[in-house]
């Protein structure tokens, strides 16, 4: 309207009654820019994106200004985006399920896990940061030695994780983006689910747009693990790269590889393959399912899992 107005004064003040030209030539170019205005308009160009440097978590984000729902699941690489600023985000692991048979250096050993319930609640404290709060509700472990004939059972609350993600670019737009996550776990387990070290670790994930409506995520995480016996820490190495891509109406894909090589003395590297889908039931709410599939003996053998994430 601004710029109508403006036009519309320019005519009135340089018109010339008797001149046709004069009458004509305005006016001609009065359309050719209210036509160009409601090009640009239909296109979805605004000339300045919304500034939302100002929104906070007791000052949430506009619903017409919040980004598309983006989730560190279903893959085990993270997304560098983050929550909207003053909303909320629940991922959850529904189920999960892993299997690995050991049989290296003359053991015979198989070990089922369940776990049920798993969550990672997250808040968005600016429009580049949130805060993330990782539970494990309830875990079961059933270990079987073929070899002594025992077979011991571990079950309870899991180990808890806390994360903070600031993305760095690419937040609310661009063709890619990053961002640094460091993260603290804490030893809450019970049952021997875990050890009893504060571990941690600092994850830089990065997204990439690619021609032909492909996805890519990649991962460069560094992890400072207790040594299996104590008395030290040492430094786990971790890598992953997915490609993504819409396979019909709101159902996506994704397949992955993933790494994890350890400097502690005598571990040998983890490698996994992993595929699954995500399906957006609305636009705050996303189902997923998928199976990794180690590919190394380290590894575990398959982890099929199932899971939601909702944003409110």
């Amino acid at each position: 309207m601004t710029l109508f107005c403006r036009c519309l004064r320019y005519v009135k003040k340089h018109r010339a009654p008797n001149n046709f030209m004069a009458d004509r030539l305005p006016a001609a170019i009065l359309a050719t820019v209210l036509l160009t205005s409601a090009k640009l308009s239909a296109a979805g160009v605004e000339a300045t994106p919304h500034d939302k440097s100002s929104y906070t978590l007791f000052n949430p984000t506009p619903t017409e200004y919040m980004r598309e729902l983006n989730t560190d699941r279903p893959d085990k690489t993270e997304s560098p985006y983050t929550v909207d600023a003053g909303h909320y985000q629940i991922e959850s692991d529904l189920f999960t399920y892993t299997h690995d048979h050991i049989t290296g250096g003359g053991a015979d050993t198989s070990i089922n896990a369940w776990s049920f319930g798993t969550l990672n609640l997250k808040a968005g404290l600016c429009n580049s940061t949130d805060f993330q709060l990782i539970l494990n509700p309830y875990n079961r472990i059933t270990t079987d030695d073929h070899s002594a004939k025992t077979v011991t059972h571990q079950s309870g609350f899991g180990d808890a994780m806390v994360r903070v993600k600031w993305n760095a670019w690419g937040n609310d737009g661009g063709k890619t983006a990053g961002g640094i996550m460091p993260f603290l776990k804490l030893p809450t387990n019970q049952d021997g689910l875990g050890n009893h070290a504060i571990e941690g670790g600092l994850i830089f994930p990065l997204a990439v747009e690619l021609p032909a409506g492909w996805g890519l995520g990649a991962m460069t995480e560094f992890d400072w693990n207790q040594n299996d016996g104590g008395g030290g820490y040492h430094t786990v190495f971790v890598n992953s790269v997915t490609l993504d891509h819409n396979l019909i109406g709101k159902l996506d894909g994704y397949v992955e590889f993933f790494t994890a090589a350890s400097t502690e003395r005598h571990s040998t590297w983890q490698g996994t393959f992993d595929l699954g889908l995500e399906y957006k039931l609305t636009d705050n709410i996303q189902l997923d399912t998928g199976v990794n599939i180690g590919v190394t003996d380290s590894a575990d053998d398959v982890n099929p899992f199932v899971g939601i994430s909702i944003r409110f």
